[in-house]
């Protein structure tokens, strides 16, 4: 099977929609991946400088409510501070949501959202103190969405030193056991996290069960210490909390003939980014993501050899999966909650989401993810969300994608369009005849597009 325009933007993009032609070939798709982000520029997310800037207003209000001390008025009034911003960094995480949707709705380059959802998941990372909770949105802004159609080793790199990722695996006070810092805490093998050495190659690149051991992740770990960031400089390199070298990591030897330098650390990334393991890993989770819960080992391996060729060229990767016929087979997975609104929404060109409306984002969304079993930028650990079918079809998630498909669709858009036109719209000539019955014989337009987004011919990428 080849190239099928349709399947082009249900399987790899968010969905059809009435308003955007499907990418006519897998080189348009590709081209307007390496092209401009215009989905970016139109419904603009924060970079990662707003979470520095965050963390230091909490940082303030949080040390002028130490020193008060006995001044309970003046405690009262810090802690009414520190409780509205709370509030309007939540309101904000779901503002960025709401954007996240909208590149959804209206992007014509719907494989650059896919991706950019999946390497989010692949380096999950998350905030878990007041100023950097909700940040995950940010972080993928700036550490991955700049590297998509790039080599593998500069996401790589942007990951691993950006502050969410230093935070939410407790890397940024982490000490070399003989560090300056650790002689001056006079406490041996003073705050060593293993970690971010152990995610860095069991979850990004070589992989669980690849060529290495406990020693090279304690090696690793003590390679990566002196990583770590500020809230006024964002990410920064700390000598004196970096292990005096030399460290040997999967066999190669790294620092040791001068003061422990962040260069070291980023030619070991550059090291693991290359590494045949990686290669065969990366192109096992795309496949995965996109294709199949099983996929071909023939699409894997033709995506794996691409890797090796090009040395973690990611378009080129993604090229060899798309031109690869084993892509286009198969009934493809069952989209997950995130997939399944945004391509809903994607379908009825909902014009307008109720961005600055906490409630009702938190009516028609934040909620209904949850129900569904992916609540947003809420995974239950590094791993990221599941991608295995049987996760997303449980009793519950289905009820709940049923109770968003019959009630959201009319609130979210005024008018409901002719589920006979809807039909059309979201699945195209891939409608089966028996759902071109149903649509027909639907009760009313409400009940029709609840029927059609409940189908299976829709659940499915």
């Amino acid at each position: 099977m080849s190239y099928d325009p349709l399947l082009a933007e249900i399987r790899f993009g968010c969905g059809l929609s009435p308003a955007h032609a499907p990418p006519g070939s897998s080189q348009e798709m590709l081209e307007r991946l390496a092209g401009p982000d215009q989905a970016g520029e139109l419904w603009p997310i924060d970079g990662p400088e707003v979470l520095m800037e965050r963390q230091q207003t909490f940082g303030e209000l949080q040390r002028r409510r130490r020193e008060a001390k006995g001044n309970l008025q003046e405690i009262k009034s810090l802690t009414e501070d520190l409780k509205a911003l709370r509030k309007t960094n939540r309101e904000t995480q779901q503002l960025w949501l709401g954007r996240n949707l909208q590149r959804r709705i209206g992007t014509r380059d719907g494989f650059r959202e896919r991706l950019a959802f999946f390497w989010g998941d692949h380096f999950t990372a998350m905030g878990r103190t007041a100023g950097l909770r909700g940040g995950t949105s940010p972080y993928i802004e700036g550490a991955i969405r700049p590297h998509l159609a790039g080599h593998f080793a500069d996401m790589l790199k942007a990951v691993t030193t950006a502050p969410l990722m230093l935070h939410y695996l407790d890397q940024a006070t982490a000490l070399g056991p003989s560090s300056a810092a650790a002689a001056r805490k006079k406490k041996a093998g003073a705050g060593l996290n293993e970690n971010l050495a152990r995610e860095l190659m069991e979850l990004h690149t070589i992989g669980t069960g690849g060529p290495y051991g406990q020693a090279d992740v304690v090696q690793l770990a003590r390679l990566l210490t002196g990583l770590s960031f500020t809230p006024k400089k964002g990410f920064v390199f700390r000598p004196d909390y970096a292990e005096p070298g030399p460290e040997t990591v999967l066999g190669t030897r790294y620092g040791g003939e001068k003061p422990a330098q962040v260069d070291d650390v980023l030619e070991l990334l550059d090291d693991l980014a290359s590494h045949p393991a990686t290669a065969q890993h990366l192109s096992w989770k795309l496949a995965v993501h996109f294709v199949s819960d099983t996929p071909d080992p023939k699409l894997v391996e033709a995506m794996a050899a691409r890797y090796r060729e090009t040395g973690g060229q990611l378009l080129a990767v993604y090229e060899a999966m798309l031109t690869h016929p084993a892509a286009w087979q198969g009934p493809g997975n069952v989209k997950p909650p995130v997939d399944f609104i945004g391509s809903s929404l994607r379908a009825l060109a909902v014009a307008e989401l109720p961005v600055d409306r906490a409630k009702r984002m938190e009516r028609f969304f934040v909620r209904p993810l949850r129900m569904m079993g992916q609540a947003w930028e809420a995974p239950d650990g590094p791993n990221g969300w599941p991608e295995e079918d049987a996760s997303w079809i449980t009793p519950l998630a289905l009820s709940a994608r049923l109770q968003w498909a019959i009630t959201a669709p009319g609130q979210l858009t005024g008018a409901l369009p002719d589920p006979r036109q809807f039909l059309t719209a979201a699945l195209g000539e891939r409608a089966p005849e028996s759902l071109r019955f149903a649509a027909s014989a639907a009760e009313g337009r409400r009940e029709g597009i609840a029927l059609i987004l409940s189908s299976p011919s829709f659940q499915r990428m």
